[in-house]
Order: structure tokens, then C-alpha cells, then sequence
């Protein structure tokens, strides 16, 4: 098959650790390359925030990155790119009508406003991957979300009219039916691991003699970094380290940073808690592996690659029961659960954590094993399947029922 991805704010060839780049990015570069192995043709098409990137792309062998011209070619806010989604729409349909793919597949909601429209008039199946919900996001973080005001109509439009709906977990797929989606057209899909990359041998970062505790991710209040350097200033001998944000030559000039280190003062524990920077993948399994436990303590989660990642490498995890976490994070078995901001409950967790090595070994090894289910070829293979049941779906379809 032919497979057009979009992806409109997350391009698979971006720097991760910004406020706008993540799991998404990382999602959407390692699914193509999958499919594609699977023998199929995938163009990934994101927006052009750079003028001078070029119009395609080479990522891996079969797939190919082009960059759509809609609002200027300069990085933005997410947020903000609502009002180029006719843009994108026109760019897609004119990039692809000479030759329309076998299915569309968006990533986030603007995309799949842009996708909707577009499979619409080419007449071929779209597929949903919604990666976060507004409702969700409004749900937890109330006045603080900044999302376009027409995000969680957009998605109860998107739920109710794609072709089918990846759910990224079971959370989600209840979140989706709430929005509209009829059950028979969700399918449950989750994210992958690099089980090449994300390995227990191999380097190990250095560090000093104290416990280490890691958290990766992008440096915004809703990941429950706040929530880390509070548990951390109870536990003296522990250090934390903080991966995320811009390149480490950068940090001093981000207000986020300055915020965290503020509050690592403040609580007692500046002179434990260290903010890296960025961090390139080729890097990240060597300081996965050399710390004793990873905390994901999100407020919320669609999904969470890191987890992951951590019980790939056989570290065990802390995680919020949230979302995703619930079905990658096996309490007392891969990881331990905790109540989402609950520093005191966290604190708790890995208190017992570090005081027993033979614990830490034995979820770790159960997490690699467990992170044997998420390979990407496993998530490549369950999307091919959907691709083919929104065909089918598609197939049986009068051309009126295609257009409205």
C-alpha cells in the first residue's frame, strides 16, 4: 500500500526535549519506518517551519518527509496552527490527488482536521491516532490549557467520522466512545520500544555514589517534574537527574528551567537534582541504565513512550496510574503505580525501592520481558491490520456516504 501520514506539528526528523516535540515525533518516525519495512510506501507529510528545509525528505528505506506549506515557515505554538488547517488540507489534496494513497492516517487532531477534509475529496479511508484529547487535557489542567477553544469539537467530529480510531490504550478507547466513536471502529493500538536501542548491556552514564532517580520528558508542569523534585528532597540519598528541555547550552535561558531550579532550592535539594538538557536517543539508553529507578508521574498520560523505554533497559519504573501507564506499568510485577500528584505516595514507592536491590532487579527483569510485547514491528503489524479494515469499510461505502 500506499500510506500518507501526517503528522502537522510533530515532524519525525525534529530535535526532542522541546515543549511541542516528543513521544509524538518519536511515535510517528519509528510507525513509518515500521510499515515500510512491512513493504509498503509511506510519505510523512508535517508543516515547514524552517524555510530552508527542502521539499522531501529521505527518513529510512520506503519512507520519505514533505513539508506543507500552510502559515509561515517559521516554528509556532502548536496552539496556533488551527487556523493553517485549510491550508494543509489543500496542500494534501494537491500533492495527492494525481495518485491518492490506500489510506490516510493523522496524527493529533489538527491533522486529522486537515486529513478528514482531505480524504473526503480523494475518496480513500482515513484513520485517527489522536495521541492526547482535549477533553483530558482540559480536565486536568483547567484554566492553564491553552488549546483553540474549537479543539474538543473537532475531535468529537473526528471521532464520530473516521474510518477508525487508534486508541493508544484502554483509557483512551473509553475517552474516544465518550466523544462518539462507535466501539466496532476502534481499534486499541499502542506506541513501541526499540528493543535494538533500549537494551540492559551496553554503556552506562556515569555517576556518583548517591541513588539515582531519572526523569525524561519535556519540561512542562503536566509530566509531574515538580511532583520529582519534591519526592527527591526527602530522600537524601538520592539524586535526581532531569532530561528534557532545550540543549544543555540553552538551559540557562529558559524560564522553565529557572522555575525548577527555584523550586529545587526552595525544597532542599538544589545540590541534588540536575537538569541535562536534551537528550539525543543514541545517548538516552546509557542514562536510563544508570539509574535505579525512573519516575513518570504525569498528571495524566495518553500513552508514555519513556516507561518503556526504562523497562527495556531493565530499570523499573515509578508511574502515575494514569492512561497509558496503566496498561504498560504492571504494579508490583514491572513497576510500581502511584496516585497522580502525590508526591507523599511517590516518596513512599521508592523509598522501598531503593532499600531493596533484589526488588529493583526483579521488576527490572520483568519489565524487559514485559517490554518484548511492544516491539515495533508488533504496533506496525496491528496498524497494517486496521489500514485494511478501514478499506473494507470504505469499500462498502456509497460515494455519498464517502463525501458526507
Amino acid at each position: 500500500m500506499r500510506i500518507a501520514m501526517v503528522s502537522e506539528h510533530a515532524s519525525p526528523l525534529a530535535v526532542l526535549g522541546g515543549v511541542d516535540a516528543g513521544g509524538q515525533n518519536v511515535h510517528v518516525a519509528e510507525l513509518a519506518t515500521a510499515v515500510a519495512a512491512r513493504g509498503h510506501d509511506v510519505t510523512v507529510f508535517t508543516r515547514r517551519d524552517d524555510p530552508a528545509l527542502p521539499e522531501r525528505v529521505p527518513l529510512a528505506p520506503g519512507v520519505v518527509v514533505e513539508h506543507l506549506d500552510a502559515g509561515p515557515p517559521t516554528v509556532l505554538p502548536k496552539d496556533d496552527l488551527v487556523q493553517y488547517v485549510p491550508q494543509m488540507c489543500a496542500e494534501l489534496v494537491d500533492r495527492l490527488s494525481y495518485d491518492p494513497p490506500a489510506v490516510l492516517h493523522a496524527h493529533f487532531w489538527m491533522s486529522g482536521l486537515a486529513s478528514l477534509a482531505a480524504a473526503r475529496e480523494l475518496g480513500v479511508p482515513m484513520v485517527q491516532t489522536f495521541h492526547a484529547l482535549g477533553a483530558v487535557k482540559r480536565r486536568h489542567q483547567g484554566a492553564a490549557d491553552t488549546s483553540p477553544a474549537s479543539r474538543i469539537g473537532g475531535e468529537r467530529d473526528l471521532a464520530r467520522h473516521a474510518t477508525r480510531v487508534l486508541a493508544s490504550c484502554t483509557d483512551e478507547r473509553a475517552e474516544v466512545m465518550r466523544l462518539g466513536a462507535r466501539p466496532a471502529r476502534i481499534d486499541v493500538v499502542p506506541s513501541g520500544v526499540d528493543l535494538d536501542l533500549f537494551t540492559p548491556d551496553g554503556d552506562v552514564a556515569p555517576r556518583g555514589g548517591r541513588h539515582r532517580l531519572l526523569c525524561v520528558g519535556r519540561l512542562v508542569p503536566r509530566k509531574g517534574v515538580d511532583d520529582a523534585i519534591r519526592l527527591v528532597a526527602k530522600l537524601p540519598q538520592a539524586e535526581l537527574v532531569i532530561a528534557g528541555g532545550p540543549s544543555a547550552d540553552r538551559l540557562d535561558a529558559d524560564e522553565e528551567v529557572r522555575r525548577l531550579r527555584v523550586l529545587a532550592d526552595q525544597v532542599g535539594a538544589g545540590d541534588r537534582v540536575q537538569l541535562v538538557g536534551s537528550v539525543g536517543r543514541d545517548r538516552l539508553p546509557a542514562l536510563i541504565r544508570s539509574a535505579d529507578a525512573v519516575l513518570c508521574l504525569p498528571w495524566y498520560e495518553p500513552f508514555g513512550i519513556v516507561p518503556l523505554e526504562a523497562m527495556a533497559c531493565g530499570v523499573p519504573v515509578v508511574a502515575s496510574a494514569v492512561g497509558g501507564l496503566l496498561d504498560t506499568v504492571v504494579h508490583g510485577v514491572t513497576g510500581v503505580h502511584v496516585r497522580p500528584r502525590d508526591p507523599a505516595a511517590a516518596v513512599n514507592a521508592v523509598r522501598a525501592l531503593l532499600a531493596d536491590s533484589a526488588m529493583r532487579d526483579r521488576l527490572g527483569r520483568a519489565g524487559r520481558e514485559r517490554a518484548r510485547r511492544y516491539t515495533w514491528a508488533e504496533v506496525a503489524a496491528a496498524v497494517e491490520s486496521s489500514y485494511h479494515r478501514a478499506g473494507l469499510t470504505i469499500a462498502a461505502r456509497t460515494p455519498e456516504e464517502v463525501a458526507g
